[in-house]
């Protein structure tokens, strides 16, 4: 083949697959674009999860009819000049490739007047390509709507994530930047419903309620700190809060949403000794520096920087946030009494058991049926990985495990990961409707978080098959009049989280199956909970229920009931036989 230059239009649409991954990217250049136009309102609207329409009005400061077409041109900014402006960025947007790259994948219509001209503007451009340009009566300030998103590349489409993932994807951006823009109004409408409304009054912690919900927004501590020309502001989540994932850590840099591992690693690292493994907070914290301490042209979609001082940022978020946490949380005085048990613990060992050794077996034993010297033994049964051997209980350890004896060894028992699996198996092969709930004797209205809400309005019809009664009531509202039996121990507003809630199993086995999930965050909050004593009839039951389950070894999530210690591998251990 030989070489030749790239047509403009196969050009922009590399680059915009560099600049425009999914929906939620589009949004994001556009709510830039509108916030270095000195937005105070901006309003979004999004059909189809995106792919149908997106559009972002502002009222900025507008684009001159003279400049419309240059403004979709590539590599065309008003945000520098010279290669050294590229150290000295004040802009959120200033590569030029956005709007250029975003209409070439799509059927785009820009319409614009700034505060100075008595006419606007409107310009069409499908698949890259300028169709109509006509002056236009307009309100001051920018409207971008796209239509048909990926209409010149179909099959990027067939690389999306489901239609609730990307509203998802949305929903968290939009609330991630009216967090860092307190003074600007933001309004989001997806499929005709509001998503996010905030007043813009510069409060920022009225706006963490959309972001985490409405009880979290209490409990965020303030962060800030100022260390000569280094200011770090913003909210973290107490040490009793926290996420199975980093997915809520939130870091901006001069107004730039940022991803960088440094500065979580940093917030991570100031929560030492305060959370468990695998465990991270909650977090969105904002960094101001001098524009040439940071590097943003790094990566097509502006996601990432770099520091000029990185260890000095890095020791900054971590003293910052450390020293909230410490003013916040003081350390408790434990009283003897919380080391006393309220109620007598039950026998860890049934009173029926007696170790082997203890047993006096009569001399001629090795000549009655069924007791062999080892060396003639027969080796035990081997069970099938969905079948149990029957067992049978020894005791409960550390009120998280029980030990049963079966002829094949030993098994050790997570009683939260059987109980779950039992619980989950009878939901899931009940008759839908059959299921017991709870009636309320008040109905209760409990509001959740945008992100939330969607999840729990598309779920509805299956929720009140499980237990559930629950109507909409609101934007982000629902009445409850009923719970499953199960969560009768709940609030309605925590048996509704539960639902919604981070989990820190690993929820990839029921990936496909929404209802699964759904069905297995239920049985995960109402299973018992390690540190829970069971008296021996419930341990029993506990060991019956979990041999009629179908797939006993593992919790709905795919984590392990059980661990099995077999015959030969304790009879290795004690030195009782070779190693073979």
């Amino acid at each position: 083949m030989t070489i030749q230059i790239l047509p403009d239009e196969v050009a922009s649409q590399i680059a915009a697959g560099e600049v425009v991954e999914r929906p939620a990217s589009v949004v994001k250049e556009l709510v830039e674009n509108a916030l270095d136009a000195g937005a105070t309102s901006i309003h979004i609207k999004v059909d189809a999860a995106g792919k149908r329409l997106i559009e972002v009005s502002d009222d900025g400061c507008g684009i001159s009819m003279e400049e419309m077409r240059i403004a979709m041109a590539r590599h065309a900014t008003s945000k520098l000049r010279r290669a050294e402006d590229l150290f000295h960025i004040t802009s959120l947007g200033f590569r030029g490739e956005a709007l250029a790259s975003i209409a070439s994948v799509s059927r785009m219509t820009l319409e614009s007047k700034t505060r100075t001209e008595k006419t606007g503007a409107r310009l069409i451009v499908e698949g890259g390509k300028e169709s109509q340009f006509e002056p236009a009566g307009l309100p001051g300030g920018t409207t971008v709507r796209v239509e048909d998103l990926f209409l010149t590349v179909p099959a990027r489409l067939k690389f999306l994530k489901t239609d609730a993932t990307e509203r998802s994807q949305i929903d968290s951006l939009v609330a991630r930047y009216a967090l860092a823009y307190p003074d600007v109004r933001f309004q989001l409408v997806q499929d005709g419903h509001s998503s996010l409304s905030t007043p813009g009054n510069g409060n920022r912690r009225e706006v963490l309620a959309g972001l985490y919900g409405v009880d979290l927004a209490r409990q965020m501590i303030e962060v800030l700190l100022q260390e000569e020309n280094l200011n770090l502001t913003g909210f973290i989540s107490p040490v009793s809060v926290t996420r199975a994932t980093r997915r809520d850590i939130t870091f901006f840099v001069n107004g730039r949403w940022v991803q960088d591992p440094a500065l979580s690693s940093a917030l991570v690292q100031a929560y030492h000794t305060m959370l468990m493994v695998g465990r991270y907070p909650a977090a969105a914290l904002f960094l101001k520096l001098e524009p040439e301490e940071v590097d943003v042209n790094v990566h097509p979609a502006k996601a990432e920087v770099r520091f000029r001082s990185q260890d000095k940022v890095f020791s900054v978020v971590q003293r910052g946030v450390r020293r909230a946490l410490l003013a916040s949380s003081p350390v408790p005085y434990i009283q003897p009494s919380r080391w006393e048990m309220s109620s007598p613990q039950p026998p860890l060992v049934s009173p029926d058991w007696q170790m082997a050794v203890e047993a006096k077996p009569p001399a001629d034993a090795h000549e009655e049926p069924g007791l062999q010297p080892p060396s003639t033994m027969p080796q035990p049964p081997v069970f099938s990985a969905g079948i149990l051997p029957l067992l049978r209980l020894v005791g409960q350890i550390g009120a998280t495990y029980l030990v049963a004896e079966a002829p094949d060894g030993l098994y050790l028992i997570d009683q939260h990961a059987a109980h779950e699996r039992i619980l989950f198996e009878r939901m899931m092969h009940s008759t839908r409707g059959t299921l017991p709930s709870q009636t309320l004797l008040q109905p209760e209205v409990v509001e959740l978080p945008p992100q939330s809400s969607r999840f729990i309005s598309e779920q509805i019809s299956v929720l009140n098959q499980y237990g559930f009664d629950i109507e909409p009531f609101g934007p982000h509202a629902f009445r409850v009049r009923a719970i499953p039996a199960l969560l009768t121990n709940l609030h309605p507003s925590a048996a509704l989280s539960t639902l919604v809630e981070d989990f820190e199993e690993d929820e990839a086995p029921l990936q496909n199956q929404r209802e699964a999930r759904l069905v297995a965050r239920i049985c995960k909050r109402a299973a018992v909970k390690a540190g829970q004593l069971l008296s021996e009839e419930e341990q029993k039951a506990l060991l019956l229920d979990l041999e009629a389950c179908q797939s006993p070894r593992t919790c709905p999530h795919g984590r392990p009931t059980m661990i099995h210690l077999s015959i030969d591998l304790l009879e290795r251990q004690f030195g009782r036989r070779g190693a073979r």
